[in-house]
Order: structure tokens, then sequence, then C-alpha cells
């Protein structure tokens, strides 16, 4: 039946009926009310459900255009308003700054000034590829050995994430005050975390179409299976339910495209991809930019060869290295990571490396993908190719340590196998992982790396 027939048909059918007061309701208009203004004051003031730090996604998406290169036309002025209206618990004023505020937001103005514009910008794989030059895939042999290195890689991911979970969105100096040098979990971990979410919706994508994969294949499961999102992600399943599909849903209306939430989900290409770095990269691309663009592409894109490449590289420093040959040298990415590089090379400890790289870094949101790239090299590097002291530098460097932590353990559980991860880490998690996914509520790791694996 067309639309119209459809409609037709409920029309004609339908019997006029008098209502009693009590079926006489709009009790879902307050439920829709309080639901919005909910959000909208979490949009304004939260605090991440991990670790409790502060975050503004309002206040952040003026610092992140700035970033790109944008002037927000009366940002300053309407932040001061917002936050003085939502102390004030003043919904009206709220909601009207609000509008305003994203009005600034989607008209902002180029700053032809900025450090930004000094750097070439990305948009498809095809133009990343031809300014890079990918280090040769070696072939990798089908077998056990390959199995244990990929639930390696998975569950050293969601051991790094259910460490970090109770510390992100804090500063070195804060950390190391509250709980001295981390080495282990400072609580309970458990393994419930957004970031990996994304993660498992790529790979039911891939079990469906093999590498003729498609980012529209992969924005239909982000539709199917994630509820919820945030930041980017948010804005990127917002875009998808209006039927504005990739690479359009990561650009359009999202000042948060330049953030780690790409950067956070690239070791599932890695793993699917091991000792190939170019298939890495371009697995990566097709994920990414659902939600994100240019640089925050990139930041996918160097955690997926990363964990690509550490199936067949045994040294930290080396796939430090040869992992930053898939970033384009005139991209504003590059300068963030060859910077921390730069650092790694010339100081003798990774608190003298970093202490730079917090002054680079200053003026950038903590869920940026700039802080957090510049972390994973300087553990990286510094981390000796052990589990543990590698844990410790990345937990240390604050920022969004469970991201950070989940991608570079990633690679090391890819590069070493299970045995080598330390049993005080595994024996808390078991084999269970906890999703917010529609289904598939909870997981077993070991069939999780099956699944993977039959995908080879």
């Amino acid at each position: 039946m067309k639309a119209w027939e459809i409609e037709r048909h409920k029309m004609d059918t339908a019997i006029p009926r008098i209502l009693s007061e009590d079926e006489q309701t709009w009790d879902f208009a307050q439920v829709l009310e309080k639901n919005t203004d909910d959000y909208l004051k979490l949009m304004w003031e939260s605090h991440v459900p991990g670790s409790y730090a502060p975050e503004s996604l309002m206040v952040a998406a003026v610092q992140s255009l700035e970033n790109k290169g944008c002037f927000v036309e009366d940002g300053d002025r309407l932040i001061q308003e917002g936050l003085k209206a939502l102390q004030a618990n003043d919904m009206l004023k709220l909601n009207e700054v609000s509008g305003l505020l994203w009005r600034s937001i989607h008209h902002a103005k180029v700053n032809q000034a900025s450090f930004y514009w000094r750097y070439m910008s990305y948009h498809d794989y095809q133009h990343c590829c031809s300014k890079v030059q990918y280090m040769p895939k070696v072939e990798v042999a089908k077998d056990d050995v390959l199995l244990d290195k990929i639930y390696a890689a998975w569950l050293a991911q969601i051991i790094g994430g259910a460490i970090g979970t109770a510390i992100e969105g804090y500063t070195t100096k804060n950390i190391k005050a509250t709980f001295g040098d981390v080495y282990d979990y400072v609580r309970k971990p458990n393994t419930y975390n957004d970031d990996i979410t994304f993660e498992l919706a790529f790979l039911k994508a891939f079990q469906e179409k093999g590498r003729s994969l498609k980012s529209e294949d992969i924005a239909l499961k982000w539709l199917a299976y994630i509820p919820m999102a945030w930041s980017a992600e948010d804005i990127a399943l917002r875009n998808l339910r209006q039927g504005i599909f990739p690479p359009e849903s990561g650009r359009f209306n999202n000042p948060y495209s330049d953030w780690i939430g790409a950067q956070m989900r690239g070791a599932i290409c890695g793993m699917l991809a091991p000792g190939d770095a170019r298939e890495a990269a371009r697995l990566a691309w097709l994920d990414a930019q659902i939600s994100h663009d240019n640089n925050g592409i990139l930041g996918e894109v160097f955690n997926a060869v990363l964990v690509a490449l550490s199936f067949v590289v045994n040294d930290t420093k080396t796939l430090v290295t040869e992992s930053l040959t898939s970033i384009p040298k005139d991209s504003e990415y590059y300068y963030f990571a060859n910077t921390a590089l730069i650092q790694c090379q010339t100081h003798d400890t990774w608190e003298e490396a970093w202490s730079v790289c917090e002054t680079v870094f200053k003026e950038y949101n903590w869920i940026h993908a700039y802080p957090n790239i510049m972390a994973e090299i300087v553990a990286l590097w510094y981390g000796k190719n052990d589990f543990t002291e590698t844990l410790h530098i990345i937990a240390m460097c604050g920022q969004d340590v469970d991201c950070n932590a989940a991608q570079i353990l990633a690679a090391l559980g890819a590069m070493h196998g299970s045995k080598k991860i330390p049993t005080k880490f595994k024996k808390p998690i078991k084999d269970r992982l906890d999703t917010y996914l529609r289904v598939d509520k909870k997981l077993s790791i070991k069939q999780l790396a099956k699944d993977t694996f039959a995908c080879l």
C-alpha cells in the first residue's frame, strides 16, 4: 500500500468515541518536558559516570570550534548567561540561551589567524592515502596463536577501560595527589563502558558484510543496537535518525568532530587487519566518518594501524614510529602526535616529556583527540614493552584515561598474547563484558575473540 492509502484506511476505519476523564491524559507531555529539561541541564553541567569528573558540553562546543579555527559570535557572553540560568534553575532562560548559543555555533565564522588553518584538512580516505606510506603488509597465519592474540587484545582493552573509567577526566597532578602512583585498579573493577559499544556495532556489521563493508552498514548497526551516546556520537546518532548518513552524519552540526570518539574505537579495525596497516586504516576511515571528520578520523586511523601492526611488531617504540607514518605530515593531528614523539626522543623520563605535552595541548578539552594521542605515545614510548608499566604511565597522564588505556593495552595484548597480561588484572574481569546495547547486555570475552577471529 502507498503512504496515502495507509493513512486513508486508518481514517476510514476510525470510529469516534467519548473518552472518560481518566482516558483524557497528557501525562506524556510532562514526561517529555522533564526528559528534555534534564538532558539540557546535562549538556551544561554533568559528571562522568565512572569517575565523577566535571564536564560541560555546551562550553566545550565553543572551545572546540575555536580549536578548529572558528569564532563563535557572542559565545563567551551566552556561556555566562547559560551558566547563570542553570545555577538559578531558570529553565525558561536556559532553553532560550541554549538555542541562541547553538545558532552561534552553527554559524561560527572562520578565524584565519588560527593555528588550525596552517594545516591541510582531510575529508576522504583516498586523499589521506595519497599523502602517506603504510608499512608493507605482513602475512599472519590464521592459527591458535592469532586467536590468542585477538583474545588478548580484547581482554587488555577491557582491562584498560576498567582501570581508566575510575580516573578519567583528571590531571596528572591531581591523580597523583589522590591515588599516588597507579599500578592497579583503584576500586573494584567492572566492564561497563560506553566506548567499546561502538566497536561491537562495527563487528556486527563486519560479520554481515565482510570486507565489502560500507560506512552506511556500520551506521545502521548504530541505529539498531545503540540507544544513546554522548558528544560527537550523540550528534551523529541524532543525524542518523533524521536520515543524515555518513560522511555528513559526522560533519553536520558537530562541534565535537575532532574529539576522541573515533580514536577510542580503532582497535577493532586493527584486530580485523592483523599485519595490514593499509586495510586497518581503510576500515577505520569507514567507521570514523560516521561521527567525526578530519583530525577526528585520523585519530581512529592511528589506533587502528597501531593495533594492526602490534600483531607483527614486537617493540613499542618501533610500533609508534611505524604507526605515525599512516598520518599525513601536513595535518594538524600529525603535528601534535609528532610533538609528543619528539619530547619522548629528547627527554629521559616520561614525566619530563609529558610536562611539555601538557603545555602544548592546554587549550584543548580533555576529551579532544590531541591530549590523548600525546598520552598514548608517551606511555608506549616509556612503557618498555611492559603491560604494567605502560598501564601505569597512561593512567598517570590523566585525560580520557579509559579510552587511551584500552587502545594501547589492546596493542600490547596483540603483541604478546594473553599469558603476558598479569593475573592481577585478568582475575577480576573473568570472562564477562557488560554492555548497554539493546541486546547482548552480557558477553563472553572469549566468544567475542572467536567471533572476531572467524571474520578473518
